[in-house]
Protein backbone atom coordinates (compact mmCIF):
# COMPACT_ATOMS: atom_id res chain seq x y z
CA UNK A 1 0.00 0.00 0.00
CA UNK A 2 1.48 3.33 -1.09
CA UNK A 3 -0.99 5.61 0.64
CA UNK A 4 -0.43 6.48 4.29
CA UNK A 5 -3.82 6.82 5.98
CA UNK A 6 -4.10 10.13 7.80
CA UNK A 7 -6.35 10.92 10.77
CA UNK A 8 -7.08 14.35 9.34
CA UNK A 9 -9.02 12.70 6.49
CA UNK A 10 -12.00 12.00 8.76
CA UNK A 11 -11.77 15.43 10.38
CA UNK A 12 -12.05 17.16 7.00
CA UNK A 13 -14.66 14.68 5.75
CA UNK A 14 -16.86 15.50 8.75
CA UNK A 15 -16.65 19.19 7.83
CA UNK A 16 -17.77 18.76 4.21
CA UNK A 17 -21.40 19.49 5.04
CA UNK A 18 -20.51 22.81 6.70
CA UNK A 19 -20.75 26.04 4.73
CA UNK A 20 -17.39 27.34 6.06
CA UNK A 21 -14.31 26.98 3.88
CA UNK A 22 -12.21 23.98 4.97
CA UNK A 23 -8.70 25.45 5.00
CA UNK A 24 -5.86 22.91 5.14
CA UNK A 25 -2.53 24.46 6.15
CA UNK A 26 0.85 23.08 7.11
CA UNK A 27 4.47 22.64 6.04
CA UNK A 28 5.41 21.85 2.47
CA UNK A 29 5.34 18.18 1.49
CA UNK A 30 3.25 16.87 4.42
CA UNK A 31 0.58 15.51 2.08
CA UNK A 32 -1.98 18.31 1.73
CA UNK A 33 -2.49 17.68 -2.00
CA UNK A 34 -2.72 13.92 -1.40
CA UNK A 35 -5.39 14.31 1.27
CA UNK A 36 -7.41 16.62 -0.99
CA UNK A 37 -7.23 14.06 -3.79
CA UNK A 38 -8.35 11.32 -1.37
CA UNK A 39 -11.34 13.41 -0.28
CA UNK A 40 -12.21 14.12 -3.91
CA UNK A 41 -12.13 10.35 -4.64
CA UNK A 42 -14.43 9.79 -1.66
CA UNK A 43 -16.87 12.37 -3.05
CA UNK A 44 -16.62 10.95 -6.58
CA UNK A 45 -17.59 7.51 -5.27
CA UNK A 46 -20.66 9.07 -3.65
CA UNK A 47 -21.59 10.58 -7.01
CA UNK A 48 -20.97 14.16 -5.84
CA UNK A 49 -19.87 16.81 -8.31
CA UNK A 50 -16.40 18.26 -7.70
CA UNK A 51 -13.62 20.22 -9.38
CA UNK A 52 -9.91 20.26 -8.47
CA UNK A 53 -7.81 23.32 -9.33
CA UNK A 54 -4.19 23.98 -8.39
CA UNK A 55 -2.28 27.23 -8.62
CA UNK A 56 0.80 25.06 -9.14
CA UNK A 57 -0.50 24.33 -12.66
CA UNK A 58 -0.18 27.07 -15.24
CA UNK A 59 -3.27 25.75 -17.04
CA UNK A 60 -5.32 26.25 -13.85
CA UNK A 61 -3.79 29.56 -12.75
CA UNK A 62 -5.50 31.39 -15.64
CA UNK A 63 -8.84 30.85 -13.86
CA UNK A 64 -7.62 32.91 -10.89
CA UNK A 65 -7.05 36.18 -12.76
CA UNK A 66 -10.38 37.38 -11.39
CA UNK A 67 -13.25 36.11 -9.28
CA UNK A 68 -15.46 36.17 -12.36
CA UNK A 69 -13.02 33.92 -14.28
CA UNK A 70 -12.98 31.38 -11.44
CA UNK A 71 -16.77 31.37 -11.07
CA UNK A 72 -17.26 30.85 -14.81
CA UNK A 73 -14.94 27.82 -14.66
CA UNK A 74 -16.72 26.40 -11.59
CA UNK A 75 -20.18 26.85 -13.16
CA UNK A 76 -18.94 25.25 -16.38
CA UNK A 77 -17.83 22.10 -14.53
CA UNK A 78 -20.41 21.90 -11.72
CA UNK A 79 -23.42 23.74 -13.06
CA UNK A 80 -25.45 26.02 -10.82
CA UNK A 81 -26.32 23.36 -8.24
CA UNK A 82 -24.28 22.25 -5.25
CA UNK A 83 -20.74 20.95 -5.70
CA UNK A 84 -17.29 20.82 -4.13
CA UNK A 85 -14.43 23.09 -5.19
CA UNK A 86 -10.87 22.04 -4.32
CA UNK A 87 -8.20 24.74 -4.59
CA UNK A 88 -4.58 23.70 -3.98
CA UNK A 89 -1.61 26.01 -3.21
CA UNK A 90 -3.77 29.08 -2.59
CA UNK A 91 -0.76 30.97 -1.18
CA UNK A 92 0.33 31.56 -4.77
CA UNK A 93 -2.65 33.87 -5.30
CA UNK A 94 -2.00 37.49 -4.35
CA UNK A 95 -4.50 38.75 -1.77
CA UNK A 96 -5.89 35.23 -1.52
CA UNK A 97 -7.98 36.01 1.57
CA UNK A 98 -9.87 38.88 -0.03
CA UNK A 99 -10.24 36.87 -3.25
CA UNK A 100 -11.90 33.96 -1.39
CA UNK A 101 -13.94 36.26 0.88
CA UNK A 102 -15.57 37.92 -2.13
CA UNK A 103 -16.61 34.56 -3.57
CA UNK A 104 -17.75 33.15 -0.21
CA UNK A 105 -19.92 36.17 0.52
CA UNK A 106 -21.90 35.62 -2.71
CA UNK A 107 -23.63 32.74 -0.91
CA UNK A 108 -23.17 30.30 -3.78
CA UNK A 109 -24.08 26.59 -3.34
CA UNK A 110 -20.46 25.45 -3.54
CA UNK A 111 -18.34 24.04 -0.72
CA UNK A 112 -14.67 25.14 -0.88
CA UNK A 113 -11.80 22.95 0.33
CA UNK A 114 -8.59 24.98 0.13
CA UNK A 115 -4.96 24.20 0.93
CA UNK A 116 -1.79 26.22 1.28
CA UNK A 117 1.75 26.01 2.59
CA UNK A 118 3.08 28.24 5.33
CA UNK A 119 3.66 31.69 3.99
CA UNK A 120 2.89 35.04 5.58
CA UNK A 121 0.26 35.73 2.92
CA UNK A 122 -1.58 32.59 3.95
CA UNK A 123 -1.00 32.80 7.67
CA UNK A 124 -1.76 36.46 8.24
CA UNK A 125 -3.92 37.91 5.47
CA UNK A 126 -6.15 34.90 4.95
CA UNK A 127 -6.89 34.72 8.67
CA UNK A 128 -7.75 38.41 8.66
CA UNK A 129 -9.97 38.33 5.55
CA UNK A 130 -11.74 35.04 6.25
CA UNK A 131 -12.54 35.51 9.93
CA UNK A 132 -15.74 33.57 10.66
CA UNK A 133 -15.77 32.08 7.16
CA UNK A 134 -13.34 29.18 7.51
CA UNK A 135 -12.17 26.38 9.73
CA UNK A 136 -8.45 25.64 9.87
CA UNK A 137 -7.11 22.11 9.63
CA UNK A 138 -3.42 22.07 10.47
CA UNK A 139 -1.68 19.14 8.78
CA UNK A 140 1.40 17.89 10.59
CA UNK A 141 3.90 15.36 9.30
CA UNK A 142 2.81 11.72 9.75
CA UNK A 143 2.59 10.96 13.46
CA UNK A 144 3.92 7.83 15.16
CA UNK A 145 0.58 5.99 15.21
CA UNK A 146 0.02 6.65 11.50
CA UNK A 147 3.62 5.57 10.85
CA UNK A 148 3.28 2.25 12.73
CA UNK A 149 -0.09 1.53 11.12
CA UNK A 150 1.51 1.98 7.70
CA UNK A 151 4.60 -0.08 8.58
CA UNK A 152 2.44 -2.96 9.85
CA UNK A 153 0.20 -2.73 6.74
CA UNK A 154 -2.82 -1.77 8.86
CA UNK A 155 -3.00 -5.22 10.42
CA UNK A 156 -3.42 -3.70 13.90
CA UNK A 157 -5.30 -0.56 12.87
CA UNK A 158 -8.07 -0.97 15.44
CA UNK A 159 -5.87 -2.42 18.18
CA UNK A 160 -2.69 -0.40 17.97
CA UNK A 161 -2.44 0.07 21.75
CA UNK A 162 -2.47 -3.73 22.17
CA UNK A 163 0.30 -4.00 19.58
CA UNK A 164 2.40 -1.43 21.47
CA UNK A 165 1.99 -3.28 24.76
CA UNK A 166 2.62 -6.80 23.42
CA UNK A 167 5.23 -6.10 20.74
CA UNK A 168 7.59 -4.02 22.90
CA UNK A 169 10.73 -4.65 20.87
CA UNK A 170 9.11 -4.00 17.49
CA UNK A 171 7.49 -0.84 18.86
CA UNK A 172 10.82 0.44 20.17
CA UNK A 173 12.52 -0.29 16.83
CA UNK A 174 9.76 1.63 15.06
CA UNK A 175 10.30 4.47 17.53
CA UNK A 176 14.02 4.65 16.77
CA UNK A 177 13.30 4.64 13.04
CA UNK A 178 10.78 7.44 13.47
CA UNK A 179 13.11 9.48 15.69
CA UNK A 180 15.79 9.17 13.02
CA UNK A 181 13.83 9.81 9.82
CA UNK A 182 10.79 11.80 10.94
CA UNK A 183 7.33 11.90 9.43
CA UNK A 184 7.41 13.38 5.95
CA UNK A 185 5.28 10.99 3.84
CA UNK A 186 7.70 10.86 0.88
CA UNK A 187 10.56 10.01 3.26
CA UNK A 188 8.56 7.19 4.86
CA UNK A 189 7.59 5.76 1.47
CA UNK A 190 11.19 5.48 0.23
CA UNK A 191 12.95 2.18 0.91
CA UNK A 192 16.64 3.07 1.23
CA UNK A 193 18.42 5.57 3.45
CA UNK A 194 19.99 7.15 0.35
CA UNK A 195 16.58 7.74 -1.22
CA UNK A 196 15.20 9.08 2.06
CA UNK A 197 18.15 11.48 2.31
CA UNK A 198 17.56 12.75 -1.24
CA UNK A 199 13.91 13.44 -0.43
CA UNK A 200 14.59 15.30 2.85
CA UNK A 201 17.24 17.36 1.02
CA UNK A 202 14.63 18.32 -1.61
CA UNK A 203 12.12 19.24 1.09
CA UNK A 204 14.63 21.43 2.94
CA UNK A 205 15.73 23.15 -0.29
CA UNK A 206 12.11 23.67 -1.33
CA UNK A 207 11.34 25.42 1.95
CA UNK A 208 14.41 27.65 1.61
CA UNK A 209 13.94 28.41 -2.07
CA UNK A 210 10.16 28.86 -2.18
CA UNK A 211 9.49 30.47 1.20
CA UNK A 212 12.59 31.85 2.87
CA UNK A 213 14.23 33.44 -0.17
CA UNK A 214 10.88 35.08 -0.97
CA UNK A 215 10.52 36.36 2.59
CA UNK A 216 14.11 37.52 3.10
CA UNK A 217 14.55 38.90 -0.44
CA UNK A 218 18.31 39.43 -0.82
CA UNK A 219 19.01 39.02 2.89
CA UNK A 220 21.37 36.47 4.47
CA UNK A 221 20.02 33.08 3.39
CA UNK A 222 23.27 31.46 4.58
CA UNK A 223 22.71 32.94 8.04
CA UNK A 224 19.18 31.54 8.12
CA UNK A 225 20.43 28.02 7.28
CA UNK A 226 23.17 28.32 9.92
CA UNK A 227 20.61 29.49 12.48
CA UNK A 228 18.50 26.36 11.78
CA UNK A 229 21.57 24.15 12.33
CA UNK A 230 22.38 25.87 15.61
CA UNK A 231 18.77 25.56 16.81
CA UNK A 232 18.79 21.86 15.87
CA UNK A 233 21.90 21.32 17.99
CA UNK A 234 20.18 23.06 20.93
CA UNK A 235 16.80 21.30 20.79
CA UNK A 236 14.95 21.83 24.05
CA UNK A 237 17.52 24.29 25.40
CA UNK A 238 17.10 27.96 26.21
CA UNK A 239 17.72 30.24 23.23
CA UNK A 240 20.67 32.54 23.83
CA UNK A 241 19.96 35.33 21.36
CA UNK A 242 23.33 37.03 21.81
CA UNK A 243 25.32 33.83 21.29
CA UNK A 244 23.39 32.73 18.18
CA UNK A 245 23.55 36.26 16.73
CA UNK A 246 27.33 36.23 17.10
CA UNK A 247 27.63 32.78 15.49
CA UNK A 248 25.45 33.75 12.52
CA UNK A 249 26.74 37.29 12.10
CA UNK A 250 23.25 38.70 12.57
CA UNK A 251 22.06 41.46 14.85
CA UNK A 252 19.76 40.31 17.65
CA UNK A 253 16.71 42.02 16.05
CA UNK A 254 17.49 40.31 12.71
CA UNK A 255 17.91 36.96 14.47
CA UNK A 256 14.50 37.35 16.12
CA UNK A 257 12.98 38.19 12.72
CA UNK A 258 14.57 35.04 11.21
CA UNK A 259 13.23 32.94 14.08
CA UNK A 260 9.78 34.36 13.45
CA UNK A 261 10.01 33.42 9.76
CA UNK A 262 11.20 29.90 10.64
CA UNK A 263 8.11 29.47 12.79
CA UNK A 264 5.73 30.95 10.20
CA UNK A 265 6.91 28.52 7.49
CA UNK A 266 6.49 25.60 9.91
CA UNK A 267 10.09 24.52 10.45
CA UNK A 268 10.13 25.14 14.21
CA UNK A 269 7.88 25.99 17.12
CA UNK A 270 9.01 28.20 19.98
CA UNK A 271 7.82 27.45 23.51
CA UNK A 272 7.59 30.20 26.09
CA UNK A 273 8.52 29.82 29.77
CA UNK A 274 5.98 29.29 32.54
CA UNK A 275 6.37 31.95 35.16
CA UNK A 276 4.62 33.87 37.90
CA UNK A 277 5.97 36.91 39.67
CA UNK A 278 8.61 34.90 41.44
CA UNK A 279 12.06 36.43 41.04
CA UNK A 280 13.83 33.09 40.80
CA UNK A 281 12.19 32.09 37.52
CA UNK A 282 13.61 32.73 34.08
CA UNK A 283 10.97 34.76 32.28
CA UNK A 284 12.28 35.70 28.83
CA UNK A 285 14.11 33.12 26.74
CA UNK A 286 12.02 30.55 24.82
CA UNK A 287 13.12 27.09 23.71
CA UNK A 288 12.75 25.58 20.24
CA UNK A 289 11.40 22.28 18.94
CA UNK A 290 11.21 21.06 15.34
CA UNK A 291 7.94 20.19 13.63
CA UNK A 292 9.67 17.31 11.84
CA UNK A 293 12.40 15.26 13.53
CA UNK A 294 13.96 14.13 10.25
CA UNK A 295 14.44 17.72 9.11
CA UNK A 296 16.05 18.51 12.46
CA UNK A 297 18.47 15.60 12.08
CA UNK A 298 19.18 16.43 8.43
CA UNK A 299 20.24 19.97 9.31
CA UNK A 300 22.90 18.45 11.62
CA UNK A 301 24.00 15.82 9.06
CA UNK A 302 22.66 13.13 11.40
CA UNK A 303 19.69 12.04 9.29
CA UNK A 304 19.09 8.33 9.88
CA UNK A 305 22.26 8.02 11.93
CA UNK A 306 21.29 8.97 15.47
CA UNK A 307 22.30 6.13 17.77
CA UNK A 308 23.63 7.53 21.05
CA UNK A 309 21.16 7.88 23.89
CA UNK A 310 21.93 11.53 24.62
CA UNK A 311 20.89 12.64 21.14
CA UNK A 312 17.96 10.22 21.05
CA UNK A 313 16.86 11.61 24.40
CA UNK A 314 16.71 15.17 23.01
CA UNK A 315 14.82 14.01 19.92
CA UNK A 316 12.47 11.92 22.10
CA UNK A 317 11.67 15.04 24.12
CA UNK A 318 10.88 16.88 20.85
CA UNK A 319 8.76 13.88 19.79
CA UNK A 320 6.68 14.02 22.98
CA UNK A 321 6.39 17.80 22.68
CA UNK A 322 4.89 17.47 19.18
CA UNK A 323 2.24 15.10 20.49
CA UNK A 324 1.36 17.20 23.53
CA UNK A 325 1.29 20.39 21.47
CA UNK A 326 -1.18 18.91 18.98
CA UNK A 327 -3.53 17.94 21.78
CA UNK A 328 -3.22 21.28 23.59
CA UNK A 329 -4.00 23.22 20.40
CA UNK A 330 -7.08 21.09 19.72
CA UNK A 331 -8.33 21.57 23.29
CA UNK A 332 -7.49 25.28 23.58
CA UNK A 333 -4.86 24.68 26.23
CA UNK A 334 -1.31 26.04 26.25
CA UNK A 335 2.10 24.47 26.75
CA UNK A 336 5.12 26.02 28.45
CA UNK A 337 8.31 24.91 30.16
CA UNK A 338 9.72 25.83 33.58
CA UNK A 339 13.25 26.96 34.42
CA UNK A 340 14.70 28.74 37.44
CA UNK A 341 17.88 30.75 37.80
CA UNK A 342 19.16 28.01 40.12
CA UNK A 343 18.84 25.44 37.31
CA UNK A 344 15.65 23.64 38.34
CA UNK A 345 13.55 22.63 35.31
CA UNK A 346 10.41 20.83 34.19
CA UNK A 347 10.09 19.88 30.53
CA UNK A 348 6.46 20.84 29.95
CA UNK A 349 3.65 22.59 31.80
CA UNK A 350 0.23 22.16 30.18
CA UNK A 351 -2.08 24.98 31.26
CA UNK A 352 -5.86 24.69 31.21
CA UNK A 353 -7.36 27.86 32.67
CA UNK A 354 -6.02 28.15 36.20
CA UNK A 355 -4.96 24.50 36.46
CA UNK A 356 -1.75 23.04 35.07
CA UNK A 357 -0.12 19.66 34.53
CA UNK A 358 3.67 19.30 34.83
CA UNK A 359 5.20 16.67 32.53
CA UNK A 360 8.72 15.27 32.67
CA UNK A 361 10.16 13.23 29.77
CA UNK A 362 12.69 10.44 30.30
CA UNK A 363 14.24 8.40 27.47
CA UNK A 364 14.86 5.43 29.73
CA UNK A 365 13.25 2.27 31.09
CA UNK A 366 12.47 3.54 34.57
CA UNK A 367 12.55 0.86 37.25
CA UNK A 368 11.44 2.97 40.21
CA UNK A 369 8.81 5.66 40.80
CA UNK A 370 11.39 8.34 41.46
CA UNK A 371 11.17 12.01 40.57
CA UNK A 372 13.89 14.61 40.19
CA UNK A 373 14.58 17.33 42.71
CA UNK A 374 13.47 19.89 40.09
CA UNK A 375 10.14 18.16 39.60
CA UNK A 376 9.56 18.02 43.34
CA UNK A 377 10.50 21.69 43.63
CA UNK A 378 7.83 22.69 41.10
CA UNK A 379 5.20 20.58 42.84
CA UNK A 380 6.08 22.06 46.22
CA UNK A 381 5.71 25.57 44.81
CA UNK A 382 2.55 25.11 42.73
CA UNK A 383 0.70 22.10 44.23
CA UNK A 384 -0.80 20.69 40.98
CA UNK A 385 -3.47 17.99 41.36
CA UNK A 386 -1.47 15.54 39.25
CA UNK A 387 1.74 15.19 37.26
CA UNK A 388 3.22 12.91 34.59
CA UNK A 389 6.54 11.26 33.90
CA UNK A 390 6.60 9.96 30.33
CA UNK A 391 9.21 7.23 29.90
CA UNK A 392 9.92 4.13 27.82
CA UNK A 393 8.23 1.42 29.90
CA UNK A 394 7.17 2.12 33.52
CA UNK A 395 3.39 2.20 33.88
CA UNK A 396 2.14 2.96 37.38
CA UNK A 397 0.85 5.71 39.68
CA UNK A 398 2.37 7.05 42.87
CA UNK A 399 1.08 9.55 45.38
CA UNK A 400 3.74 12.01 46.49
CA UNK A 401 2.77 14.80 48.89
CA UNK A 402 -0.91 14.30 47.96
CA UNK A 403 -0.16 14.72 44.26
CA UNK A 404 -0.98 11.81 41.94
CA UNK A 405 2.01 11.18 39.66
CA UNK A 406 1.40 9.03 36.60
CA UNK A 407 4.44 7.19 35.26
CA UNK A 408 3.31 6.47 31.72
CA UNK A 409 5.00 4.71 28.76
CA UNK A 410 5.31 6.89 25.66
CA UNK A 411 3.02 4.63 23.63
CA UNK A 412 0.21 5.16 26.13
CA UNK A 413 0.82 8.90 26.10
CA UNK A 414 0.51 8.90 22.30
CA UNK A 415 -3.00 7.46 22.44
CA UNK A 416 -4.07 9.50 25.47
CA UNK A 417 -6.48 12.27 24.43
CA UNK A 418 -6.79 14.01 27.77
CA UNK A 419 -3.55 15.78 28.57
Amino acid sequence: MNIIKRKIFNEIKDHLDKKEISLIVGPRQVGKTTIMNEIKKYLDKKGEKSIFLSLDYESDSVFFKSQEDLLRKIKLDLGKDAGFVFIDEIQRKENAGLFLKGIYDLGLPYKFIVSGSGSLELKEKINESLAGRKKDFFMNPVDFEEFVDFKTEYKYEDKLQDFFEIENEKTFNFLKEYLNFGGYPRVILEETEKEKRNIIDQIFRSCIEKDIIYLLKSDRIDAFVLMIKILASQTGQLINYTSIAMQTGLSVPSLKKYLWYAEKVFIIRTVQPFFTNKQKEITKSPIVYFIDLGLRNFSLNMFGRVENNEQLGLIFQNFIYNKINKETEENLKSINFWRTKEGAEVDFIVRDGLSFLPIEVKFSNLLKTEITRSFRSFMNDYKPKEAKVVNLSLNTDKNIDNINIKFIPYYKELTNKNN
